[in-house]
């Protein structure tokens, strides 16, 4: 066997349905006797207000401020009303916004967070976090960015609409792909990345949103997810989805699940027997076109056309993804990178090249 080296995640992991009840007593193991509790605007917020219910005495009130893609204006005005409000803990109600939120507060303080996921984005158990600025997002790690607890409630995902299950569920997908060619992989990260469960995160949203053992699956198979990309570092997918989302506000989930195809054919030939793998916990032969296909059968959008980038920003990725690249199993090749995304623009099927 090869060495390797493996780093477990210290995440404090609550699962099952009614959990969201204990919010209150996780509160007081982490010590915080004013938590604030953030989410975005809207709908989002009156989950948060039942959480600061449940939170009583030790609630801080409640901060709706979340914005996709983490901008640091954002984060900066949260920072003044956890000060303002003598805050000494976050809990993130919500998705990938949300938390993204409470690890920057995280990251700047060294609050302790609490993360109740209302999606299957999977962030809530890395210890990284990506910021937006000047239409650049830039990604950092550290252990200050990793929650401390994370409870899986999937009551709190049940409202979620079939559309947004389906792409929230390709975008944990995407975080088991790329931890199977991680340059750091390891034996544990593969079994979990490459698990049958995978395939039920977007797959929940074919049972529809009363359908609580799916849901249920989902979630576990975004906690597999996140786990495996929280062990490992990041590749040319993700690379690709924060040049657009900082450079064309993207939707996240969505152009994960858009570019997701085309960028496991762009490392196929390099990384086979991790597609190998994918493609058995997708229960398909080729991972990419299975990829594909399922974003189809959901009927989530498969061109970035769809998703509002302009045909003229493709060259504008390429140059800023090759400007600082991450490292992938394949060499970066900016030809074949533009012909990537001009696939993806287009909704073509995924091409694996030579």
């Amino acid at each position: 066997m090869e060495p390797f080296v493996y780093q477990p995640i210290s995440t404090r992991v609550i699962f099952g349905r009614g959990a969201v009840g204990r919010i209150k007593d996780e509160a007081e193991r982490l010590g915080a006797r004013r938590a604030l509790v953030l989410s975005t605007p809207g709908r989002g917020e009156a989950l948060a207000r039942q959480v600061a219910g449940l939170l009583g005495e030790r609630s801080a009130g409640i901060h709706a401020g979340a914005v996709m893609h983490t901008p640091v204006e954002a984060t900066e005005r949260a920072l003044k009303v956890v000060m303002d409000r003598s805050a000494d803990a976050v809990i993130a109600v919500g998705g990938g916004s949300t938390t993204g939120l409470g690890k920057a507060i995280a990251l700047r303080t060294d609050l302790p967070q609490i993360v109740l996921p209302t999606t299957y984005a999977g962030s809530e158990v890395t210890p990284v976090l990506g910021e937006t600025q000047g239409g650049v997002k830039t990604t950092q790690k550290s252990p200050k960015i990793l929650p401390e607890v994370v409870i899986y409630d999937v009551d709190l995902t049940m409202e979620l609409p079939v559309p947004v299950a389906a792409t929230s569920g390709m975008n944990a997908i995407a975080h088991a792909v790329e931890a199977l060619y991680a340059k750091d992989g390891n034996p544990i990260a593969s079994l979990m990345g490459g698990h049958r469960r995978i395939r039920s995160c977007p797959a929940a949203a074919r049972g529809g949103p009363a359908q609580i053992e799916p849901r249920s699956e989902a979630l576990y198979g975004a906690w597999l997810c996140g786990q495996v990309l929280g062990m490992v570092g990041m590749a040319l997918h993700h690379k690709l989805c924060h040049v657009l989302g900082g450079a064309f506000d993207l939707p996240h989930a969505q152009t994960h699940s858009v570019l997701l195809p085309h960028s496991a054919a762009y490392n196929a030939p390099a990384a086979r027997e991790a597609m190998a793998r994918a493609a058995r916990g997708l229960g398909a032969d080729d991972a990419p076109k299975a990829l594909f296909d399922l974003a189809g059968r959901l009927g989530a959008k498969r061109s970035l056309r769809e998703l509002g980038m302009p045909e003229g920003g493709i060259e504008r990725a390429v140059e800023t993804t090759m400007a600082a690249p991450y490292w992938n199993p394949r060499p970066l090749d900016p030809v074949a990178i533009r012909n990537l995304l001009v696939r993806a623009w287009n909704g073509e099927p995924p091409d694996s090249g030579p």
